[in-house]
């Protein structure tokens, strides 16, 4: 039986997902990452939140505030940022200064969760799920600082590290497409955009029924197309302006390298001793250079979902090795 395909998460929050009537299926999903029975208050809206211009971008944000008045982050992120730790950091920061009021305590200082959702190769790791948390260990002794009995009954926490912003990096182009735990599932629709018949995570079921693309109406459908259109043009135009020309650009870098080392092998074929040596080490730096940028561009061609066989093509890159990219 086929599996019905489903309209994107990150459409969806832009669309469907701002009332109260659907809030089960966000819900579902942070209740599963969070390991905690999470029940949504109301949306936050901010400028990244509205339908405009910024809407073709390839990101989509949306804060929420759950019933212990904590205040979650959920980024959805397409194009590749070298900076985007701290972008998150300052997301969170701006957070907690727009939602503690002038003359207020310190000690209402909200809870941030933030989460990013992430279609492109972050950092190095072997994992799909990351989880960063603050605590404060000692430098000579090793132990974790504990709140004392009257902190934890002025601010309602058992520990140190709940005050501060924790953060969840999911890296969905790492994950393998087996679905081992309910967040798995969650992971799963996230990537291909369905849900297997099988799959009993929280709100899933909710986000099977409401997220078909069939059941939307005509002017729903139309801007599902023009948004999963412009996704697929700025991945394109991301490829025209930089892929392609780096890779003509190395082509005719290598073929200027061959002529000057076949220049500076004449020069050099006399004196034999060094020939030897300069020939080597400049081969070696040659080969080490290219290797490091194959990589770098089939890390760019893998963001793009091009398939390993064309990257290999295209790099020179053998599958063992573009396999340990992924």
């Amino acid at each position: 039986m086929a599996i019905r395909k489903l309209v994107s998460l990150d459409w969806a929050i832009k669309k469907l997902l701002r009332s109260k009537a659907n809030f089960e299926i966000l819900e579902g999903f942070l209740s599963e990452l969070l390991k905690d029975d999470v029940k949504i208050v109301d949306v936050l809206e901010s400028e990244s939140n509205r339908d405009t211009a910024e809407s073709k971008q390839n990101r989509t944000d949306l804060s929420v505030r759950n019933s212990k008045d904590e205040i979650v982050i959920i980024e959805i992120q397409f194009n590749r940022e070298f900076d985007f730790l701290q972008r998150l950091l300052f997301g969170s920061s701006k957070v907690i200064t727009e939602h503690l009021d002038k003359g207020r305590e310190f000690s209402k200082v909200k809870k941030i969760y933030s989460i990013g959702i992430l279609y492109f190769d972050f950092g190095q790791g072997s994992d799909y799920v990351y989880h960063g948390r603050t605590s404060f260990r000692g430098v000579y002794k090793d132990d974790e600082l504990q709140l004392t009995a009257v902190q934890k009954d002025l601010f309602k926490k058992d520990s140190a590290h709940e005050i501060f912003p924790e953060y969840y990096l999911l890296r969905i182009n790492s994950f393998d497409d087996v679905a081992r735990t309910p967040l798995d599932e969650w992971i799963y629709f996230l990537k291909n955009e369905e849900i297997k018949s099988e799959f009993s995570a929280k709100g899933l079921l909710k986000a099977k029924e409401e997220l078909d693309i069939l059941k939307l109406s005509d002017e729903e459908r139309k801007s599902y197309d023009r948004y999963s259109y412009d996704l697929h043009l700025q991945a394109s135009l991301f490829e025209s302006n930089y892929v392609v020309p780096w890779i003509q650009g190395r082509k005719e870098g290598l073929e200027e390298g061959r002529q000057e080392g076949r220049q500076e092998g004449r020069q050099e074929g006399r004196q034999e001793g060094r020939q030897e040596g300069r020939q080597e080490g400049r081969q070696e730096g040659r080969s080490e250079g290219e290797y490091v940028k194959a990589r770098e561009i089939a890390q760019r061609l893998f963001e793009s979902n091009m398939s390993i066989e064309n990257i290999s093509s295209i790099t020179g890159l053998s599958l063992q090795e573009l396999e340990k990219l992924r």
